[in-house]
């Protein structure tokens, strides 16, 4: 019998990804400090969180897999998390106006009893167009992006402020990378088409 599912998390867009692979799971919120550590990159942070995620629910159900997933955009080394509110997405979209910004999506699935932990970490290179402080109020007040990293919903209505998005998988931006997180899932034990 497959081990039990659990996704390390309460966003609804990872929670939506993880049912394209139409597989039983619940989600359990982690209660996890997201505060970046003093020196750490971006990419650490987000391998980190990823990892802390993924223990913190693993260790209420160590037979269970678990998965654990985080995001930043690596802006000049900085991590840039989900802005909160409107004002502080003001000032993500405006520092990353005309720039290529690096999205890294971790990802840690665990099983505490058998002893085994999958990392890995999708980068999504995003370069913005150059964005008028009015289409970025417009765009904020009409898609309000304020859970997700850098404010802006490739899914949805901010694929209008990009140029272009690179990726060796399209479902990282969104926060879960599917085909690295299923090729994990089998490794574990549950069955996949």
């Amino acid at each position: 019998m497959p081990a039990h599912l659990i996704l390390a998390s309460s966003s609804k867009y990872r929670k939506e990804m993880l049912q394209r692979l139409r597989v039983d799971f619940d989600c359990i919120s982690p209660s996890v400090d997201e505060t970046p550590l003093n020196g750490e990159s971006a990419l650490e942070n987000c391998i980190r969180l990823a990892r802390e995620k993924a223990l913190a629910v693993s260790r209420l159900h160590p037979l269970a897999v678990v998965i654990g997933s985080d995001q930043v955009a690596d802006v000049d080394g900085n991590a840039v998390s989900k802005p909160g509110n409107h004002e502080n997405a003001k000032i993500q979209l405006k520092s990353m106006s005309g720039r290529t910004i690096t999205f890294q999506t971790a990802v840690c699935v665990t099983q505490l009893s058998s002893g085994k932990m999958i990392e890995f970490c999708t980068p999504t290179e995003v370069e913005f167009r150059d964005l008028s402080d009015d289409e970025i109020e417009r765009y904020l007040r009409t898609e309000q992006p304020y859970d997700c990293a850098g404010s802006a919903k490739s899914e949805g209505l901010g694929i209008t402020l990009l140029k272009r998005i690179e990726s060796k998988d399209p479902t990282a931006l969104i926060g879960l990378p599917l085909i690295e997180t299923s090729q994990a899932l089998r490794q574990l034990g549950i069955i996949l088409p």
